[in-house]
C-alpha cells in the first residue's frame, strides 16, 4: 500500500516537471547557416566585403554566417567548399579564385540541392542559383572613356591585368580594349599580367618603362596594383608624367578614394563589394522568393571632382553601420536579460510548488519511517546474534582445518627423508659394475623412476600448501626452451615405449631462450604429461609442440594427447583445486592442474585447455625478461642438466646408460658438392663421426648452400651444371654465404686451374689423389681460423663502420649491419625482420650468417649495440635515463633499466654515479 502511494506521488511529480519544462521552453525558431568561401582576406576590398556581410547578418538573429579564407589558393578554396557542403549549409556563397578550377565543386553543391550564390567572379556554365557583382565589362569601358576624355591627342596606355583565368580580369580587359579600339586618340602599347597584388607587376612594369618612352597613362585592374605601378614610376622619376587609373574605389588610408585625394591617381572606378546585397539575396532565397539569375552592381568614376563627396558618404555609411552594430548588441543583451529573468521566475515558481509537495510527502513519510525503523531494529538484533554464532563456528572450523593441514604437511615432509635415501641408494647401485652388466639394471631403473615419481607427488602436496599461503617466489633464469623440454620428454620415453604410444617433441626454433623457473616449470611439464599418459590408451599418441611466434613476443607450448578428453561443460573447472572430471575414474589428488596454472601465472603467462579428439593444453610464455622484476631473475648456467639417472633404454638392451651422440645442431656442418658417388660415400663415411654432412651432386649445390649455410664447403670442379669455380665465385659474392670457407677438391693440378680456383675465392685448393689426413686437418684449420676471425669480430664489433677499409666481405657486412642498427637506434619497433629486409636476406639466413660469423643471436646483438650506445650516452651526456632509454630504442625506461643491469651488473643510475 505504501509503495503504491509513493508511485502515485512520483507520477504526479513527473507530470508536473514535464509541464513546467514545456512552459519554460521558447517557441522553435528556424535556424539558418550561410557559408561563404572567400578567395582570400589579404586585401582591403575583400575585408570590406566580409565586414559588410557580418553587419548585414547581425540583423537576422536566426542566421549564422561562416566565412572561410581560401588564402588565394585554388586547392584551399576547394577544401573550404567541401567542408561547407559537409556541414550542409542552407546557402553557399562563393567568390572563386579562378573560374574554371572552381566550377566542378560549385556544380557539385548545386546538384546536391544547396542554393549557390556566386559573387564578384563568375564560374563557367550556369549551374548556380544567382550571380552578384559589379559589371566588370562596364568597369573597363568606363576606364577607357575616362582616359579618352582627358585629351584629344594620341596617348600611349599600359594596361595591368588581374589574375589570369579570373572572370573580372577577362571582362575588364575586354571592355577596356573594345572601347580603346573605338578611340583614335588612345593606344595600348603594352599589357602586363598581375595577380591583383602590387608586388606582382613591379619588375615587369619597370622593364616596360625602360623599353617604351613617353607613356601617358597606366590603367590597372585594381587600386593595389596601380599603387604599385605609381611606386615604380616614382623610383624612375616618372610619376608626375604618367596618369594612373585604378579600380575598387575603397575608402580608408590605402583605398582608391584617398589616393585620388592625394593626387596619386587621376581616378578610380568604384567597384562595390556587394557584401550586404549578397546576404539580402541569400535571405530572399531562404524565404522562397524568386531572385534574378544575374544581379549587377552599379559602378561610377571617382576623380578629383567627386572624391571628397564619396569619402564623406562612405564615412557616414560606416558610422551608421557601427551604430547599427551597437544597437543590435544592446538589443541582444536586453533579450538575453529578459529571457534569463523569465526562466529564473519560472524556476522559482517551480521550486516553490515542488517544496510544498515534498514537505507534504516528508510529513507523511516520517510516520512510516518510524514504524519501519522499529521493525528493522528488531530484525538487526536477530541477525547480529546469528552472525556471532556463525563467527564462532567458523573460528572452530578454521582451527580444526589448520591442525589437519599442519599434520598433513608435516607427514609429507617426513616422507621425503626415506624417499631421498632410497634414491641415493639406487644411484649408488647404478654405479656398480655388476649391476650394470646384469639384467638387474631394469629393476633398479624401475625402483628409481617410481621413487622419483613418489617424490614428485609429495613435493606437489607441499607446493599446494605454499601456493595457498602465497609463499612462492619466482626464480627465473635464461633457459634454452627446447633443451629443457627435451630433458622432461626423455623421462617419459620409456613409458611411451612400454605402452606403444607415439610420443614426439617438435620445435620451430631450437635456439629460443626464455626466462623461467626451471624447478616450477619442470613440475608443470610433469603434471601435464602425467595426465596425458594417465588418460591416453595404449597405441595412442602424445605430442609436445613448441611454437615460436617470430612476429610477437610470445612462445606457445602445446601438450596434445588422444585420450578421453574433457567434457565441454567442465573445461572451465579443470584448474580448480580438488576438481575431478565426471569421466575420470582414475585416482587423482585434483591439485596438479591447479598448481600448474598457479606456476604459469607466476611467470605472467597463460594456460588454456581445449578438448577435441583428446585434450590439448596450451602454455603461452613471454620471451625476454621485461615482464619480470629484478627480484624474480637469477643467473644460472643455460645448460639444463638433470642430476638424476635416465632409465629410458629398452628392456632388451644390456647397457645401463651410454654417452649421447652429439646431434646435428651441436656439430659443425659440411656440404660436399661432388658427382662421384663413390667419393661421396667415402668422404661422408669418414667425416660423419665428427661433422654433420650434407651432399649435393652439383645440380643444386648453390641452392643447398644458400638453404643450409654450412660451416665448410667441399666442392669438385667438373660438375654437370656449373663448374666448381663458378659455384665458388657465386657463393663468395653472395652476402649470405661469403663467410663460408670453401675447399676445391679436383683432379686438375695445373697452375692455371690453381690460380683460377684462388681467383674464384676458394680458401684451399687440393688435388686428387689427396690424403684424407691432410683434408681432415685442413678442415679443422679452416674452422679454427674462422673461430679466430669470429673472436676478432666479437671484440671489435662496435668499432666497425662502413667508412673503414677492412678488405673482407664479412667485415663489410658487419659494418653495414652496425650502420643500419645505429641509423635505427631510436626506433623501438626495429626488429630482426627489419634488419634482414634492409640487407635483402631472409630472417633465417641472417640468423645463420650472424651465428656463423659471430656466434650471437641477432636480437641479442641489436640489444647489445643499444646498450653500448646507452652506456656511452650515460658517460658523455646529461640526458635523463628515460631520454636515453627512448633515444636508444627501448620501449620503456623500466625495460631499459632491467636490460642494462643484466649486461653491466649495474643499474643506469648506479653506473652514472
Amino acid at each position: 500500500m505504501k509503495t503504491r502511494r509513493f508511485h502515485i506521488f512520483f507520477r504526479f511529480f513527473s507530470v508536473f516537471i514535464l509541464l513546467f519544462s514545456f512552459s519554460c521552453s521558447n517557441p522553435e525558431t528556424k535556424e539558418y547557416t550561410i557559408g561563404f568561401a572567400q578567395t582570400g582576406v589579404n586585401d582591403e576590398w575583400r575585408r570590406a566585403m566580409n565586414q559588410s556581410m557580418k553587419i548585414q547578418t547581425s540583423l537576422y538573429s536566426n542566421v549564422e554566417l561562416i566565412i572561410l579564407d581560401g588564402e588565394d589558393n585554388i586547392e584551399n578554396q576547394i577544401q573550404d567548399i567541401e567542408e561547407l557542403i559537409a556541414k550542409d549549409v542552407d546557402v553557399l556563397i562563393v567568390s572563386p579564385v579562378k573560374s574554371q578550377p572552381i566550377t566542378p565543386i560549385v556544380e557539385k553543391a548545386f546538384n546536391k540541392g544547396i542554393p549557390v550564390l556566386i559573387v564578384d567572379r563568375k564560374t563557367e556554365g550556369q549551374n548556380y542559383t544567382a550571380y552578384l557583382g559589379g559589371d566588370n565589362y562596364q568597369v573597363g569601358v568606363d576606364a577607357a572613356n575616362y582616359l579618352a576624355s582627358l585629351s584629344n591627342e594620341r596617348k600611349k596606355v599600359v594596361e595591368i591585368r588581374g589574375l589570369s583565368g579570373s572572370s573580372p580580369a577577362l571582362e575588364r580587359s575586354m571592355g577596356f580594349k573594345n572601347t580603346i579600339e573605338k578611340n583614335d586618340n588612345l593606344e595600348i602599347v603594352k599589357s602586363i599580367e598581375g595577380n591583383w597584388e602590387s608586388y606582382s607587376i613591379k619588375d615587369s612594369l619597370g622593364k616596360v618603362l625602360n623599353e617604351i618612352e613617353d607613356i601617358d597613362y597606366v590603367f590597372a585592374h585594381n587600386d593595389r596594383m596601380v599603387l604599385g605601378a605609381w611606386e615604380v614610376a616614382k623610383e624612375k622619376n616618372l610619376h608626375n608624367k604618367i596618369g594612373f587609373v585604378g579600380v575598387d574605389g575603397l575608402p580608408g588610408e590605402n583605398g582608391g578614394i584617398k589616393l585620388v585625394q592625394d593626387n596619386v591617381l587621376l581616378a578610380t572606378i568604384l567597384y562595390p563589394t556587394g557584401g550586404d546585397e549578397a546576404i539580402r539575396l541569400a535571405m530572399k532565397i531562404l524565404n522562397g522568393e524568386s531572385v534574378p539569375k544575374n544581379n549587377l552592381l552599379e559602378t561610377t568614376v571617382i576623380d578629383f571632382r567627386n572624391a571628397d563627396i564619396m569619402w564623406n558618404q562612405f564615412n557616414k555609411i560606416n558610422q551608421q553601420q557601427q551604430d547599427i552594430l551597437k544597437q543590435q548588441s544592446t538589443i541582444d543583451k536586453q533579450e538575453e536579460t529578459y529571457s534569463s529573468q523569465t526562466n529564473i521566475l519560472k524556476l522559482l515558481l517551480g521550486l516553490l510548488i515542488t517544496s510544498i509537495l515534498l514537505g507534504a510527502y516528508s510529513i507523511y513519510s516520517g510516520y512510516n519511517i518510524k514504524k519501519q525503523k522499529r521493525a528493522l531494529e528488531l530484525q538487526n538484533k536477530k541477525i547480529t546474534i546469528q552472525r556471532n554464532q556463525i563467527k564462532k563456528i567458523a573460528e572452530k572450523v578454521k582451527i580444526s582445518n589448520e591442525a589437519k593441514v599442519n599434520f598433513f604437511t608435516g607427514l609429507s615432509h617426513e616422507f621425503k627423508t626415506p624417499i631421498t635415501l632410497i634414491l641415493s641408494s639406487v644411484e649408488s647401485l647404478s654405479d656398480n659394475k655388476l649391476i650394470r652388466d646384469n639384467k638387474l639394471v631394469q629393476e633398479v631403473g624401475l625402483i628409481y623412476n617410481n621413487s622419483k615419481r613418489l617424490l614428485r607427488l609429495i613435493n606437489q602436496l607441499l607446493d599446494f600448501r605454499k601456493i595457498e599461503d602465497r609463499k612462492f617466489v619466482l626464480k627465473a633464469s635464461e633457459t634454452n626452451l627446447f633443451d629443457f623440454s627435451n630433458i622432461v620428454f626423455k623421462d617419459f620415453e620409456r613409458e611411451a615405449q612400454k605402452r606403444n604410444i607415439s610420443f614426439s617433441i617438435n620445435c620451430n626454433n631450437k635456439n629460443l631462450k626464455v626466462y623461467l623457473d626451471r624447478n616450477l616449470m619442470d613440475k608443470v611439464y610433469f603434471n601435464l604429461l602425467s595426465n596425458a599418459f594417465k588418460f591416453t590408451p595404449n597405441n595412442g599418441s602424445i605430442s609436445i609442440d613448441i611454437k615460436d611466434d617470430f612476429e610477437s613476443n610470445y612462445v606457445t607450448i602445446h601438450f596434445k594427447d588422444s585420450g578421453i578428453g574433457i567434457p565441454n561443460q567442465e573445461i572451465n573447472n579443470v584448474f580448480k583445486a580438488f576438481y575431478q572430471g565426471t569421466n575420470n575414474n582414475k585416482s587423482s589428488s585434483g591439485i596438479g592442474l591447479h598448481l600448474s596454472k598457479e606456476f604459469i601465472d607466476l611467470h605472467k603467462g597463460t594456460i588454456e585447455v581445449f578438448s577435441k579428439h583428446g585434450a590439448e593444453f596450451v602454455l603461452t610464455l613471454y620471451k625476454g625478461n621485461a615482464h619480470l622484476s629484478s627480484d624474480e631473475i637469477i643467473y644460472l648456467p643455460d645448460v639444463v642438466d638433470s642430476a638424476v639417472l635416465s632409465f629410458n633404454v629398452d628392456y632388451e638392451e644390456d647397457i645401463f646408460n651410454q654417452d649421447a651422440v652429439l646431434n646435428d645442431d651441436e656439430r659443425y656442418s659440411i656440404l660436399i658438392i661432388e658427382d662421384n658417388p663413390d667419393l661421396v660415400k667415402y668422404l661422408k663415411g669418414k667425416l660423419t663421426q665428427e661433422y654433420s654432412v650434407h651432399v649435393s651432386n652439383g645440380s643444386n649445390g648453390v641452392e643447398m648452400a644458400l638453404g643450409l649455410i654450412p660451416d665448410i664447403i667441399i666442392c669438385d670442379v667438373n660438375l654437370p651444371d656449373k663448374t666448381g669455380f663458378e659455384i665458388c665465385d657465386i657463393l663468395k659474392k653472395d652476402l649470405r654465404t661469403s663467410h663460408i670457407p670453401t675447399i676445391i677438391l679436383t683432379a686438375l693440378n695445373d697452375k692455371e686451374s690453381y690460380i683460377k680456383g684462388l681467383e674464384s675465392g676458394a680458401d684451399l685448393y687440393l688435388t686428387k689423389p689427396f690424403s684424407f689426413a691432410i683434408l681432415s686437418q685442413s678442415i679443422k684449420t679452416l674452422i679454427y681460423n674462422r673461430e679466430k676471425l669470429r673472436y676478432y669480430f666479437v671484440n671489435n664489433v662496435h668499432n666497425m663502420d662502413v667508412s673503414s677499409n677492412f678488405g673482407t666481405i664479412e667485415q663489410e657486412f658487419i659494418s653495414k649491419v652496425n650502420k643500419i642498427i645505429n641509423d635505427n637506434i631510436d626506433n623501438a619497433k626495429f626488429s630482426v625482420e627489419n634488419l634482414a629486409s634492409h640487407l635483402n636476406v631472409s630472417r633465417i639466413q641472417l640468423y645463420r650468417k650472424m651465428k656463423a660469423i659471430m656466434d650471437v643471436n641477432v636480437s641479442d646483438y641489436i640489444q647489445n649495440i643499444r646498450l653500448e650506445k646507452a652506456k656511452n650516452m650515460l658517460q658523455d651526456t646529461t640526458l635523463t635515463i628515460s631520454e636515453i632509454a627512448y633515444a636508444t630504442g627501448f620501449s620503456s625506461p623500466n625495460y631499459f633499466s632491467t636490460s642494462f643491469k643484466n649486461k653491466f651488473n649495474k643499474s643506469p643510475k648506479a653506473f652514472r654515479e
